[in-house]
């Protein structure tokens, strides 16, 4: 499956990119938005792709060393939350933009087999890094298996929003004391033992939820998100822009709220009072783009 970049016309519209500009992409993934960035700021602009997954950004760096950008792009394994760091290490100091897309990558639900999708039956994985750059990290399977109850109803309530994350919770306690726990299919099968007939035929898939709450556990999204937001403002220019693409109100919530402290210290400003969502034409083209929201923060000082 080809990976469709969302909002990426209001992205390009909105950072009104010049030739010569310095642009940070903190999650590259499959360069989704990367080649429209590159074409705004040819020809002697730079952009710096990083991401977490070293093997997607592997299968990039093939994509793009034959391109005729290939001079501009700079493609770096890492954590966007690190951004200063690694900008600096490959004799960046200051950008003139900088995007963050916090959606997954169509590549990791149809073919890392990593069991970030409920619609295949693989092993519980789901780590971004699992290339690790330091030390060792947990996966969903070590999550389920081994967290006690009341904190996997924790983080299933509060990183899912999931209203039935006790009964899944205890489903997961009563199943794992019987046999350890290793596939999506059969987490599936554990989460629909919990819930009621009528939550199977909703609008979601019964288990959405659940997959989004150890996925960001297991890679620590919001934290990411919490640090990478300072980090990747510090580094703007003056005038600079920031553009997040968040896809779930927690992330959204954060930026949110850190704008919002940049207008109170007269730091920075939105671009849009509200969040710049897709419209119709996209949202039938590509389903993911409808809980898209972008935010986009202008540096003042």
């Amino acid at each position: 499956m080809i990976h469709e970049p969302v909002l990426l016309n209001e992205v390009i519209e909105k950072l009104d990119l010049k030739q010569g500009q310095v642009v940070v992409d903190g999650t590259f993934g499959g360069g989704g938005h990367a080649q429209a960035l590159l074409e705004k700021i040819q020809p002697d602009g730079v952009l710096l792709g990083i991401d977490l997954d070293g093997e997607l950004l592997e299968q990039a760096r093939e994509k793009y060393k034959s391109s005729s950008f290939s001079g501009s792009l700079i493609l770096a394994n890492g954590n966007y939350a690190d951004i200063v760091n690694i900008a600096t290490e490959n004799g960046i100091h200051e950008a003139d933009a900088v995007l963050l897309d916090l959606g997954m990558s169509s590549w990791h639900l149809d073919e890392s087999q990593r069991g970030f999708s409920f619609t295949r039956d693989e092993p519980l994985d789901m780590r971004y890094q699992r290339m690790n750059i330091v030390g060792e990290s947990k996966t969903a399977a070590a999550i389920v298996n081994r967290y006690p109850e009341n904190k996997l109803a924790d983080i299933i309530y509060e990183y899912g929003e999931e209203r039935l994350s006790r009964k899944i919770a205890r489903a997961i306690v009563q199943a794992r004391e019987k046999k350890r726990i290793e596939t999506t299919g059969e987490l599936i099968e554990i989460i629909g033992s919990a819930v009621p007939g009528w939550y199977k035929h909703g609008k979601i898939h019964f288990a959405t939820r659940t997959f989004q709450a150890l996925r960001i556990e297991v890679n620590g999204e919001l934290d990411n998100l919490k640090h990478g937001l300072p980090a990747a403002f510090n580094i703007l220019k003056r005038g600079g822009m920031l553009a997040v693409i968040s896809f779930h109100s927690l992330e959204d919530r954060i930026v949110k709220l850190f704008g919002r402290e940049q207008i109170k210290n007269e730091t920075g400003e939105f671009i849009n009072k509200k969040p710049i969502i897709a419209g119709a034409g996209e949202n039938e083209s590509n389903p993911r783009a409808r809980s898209a929201k972008l935010r986009i923060i202008k540096k003042m000082i």
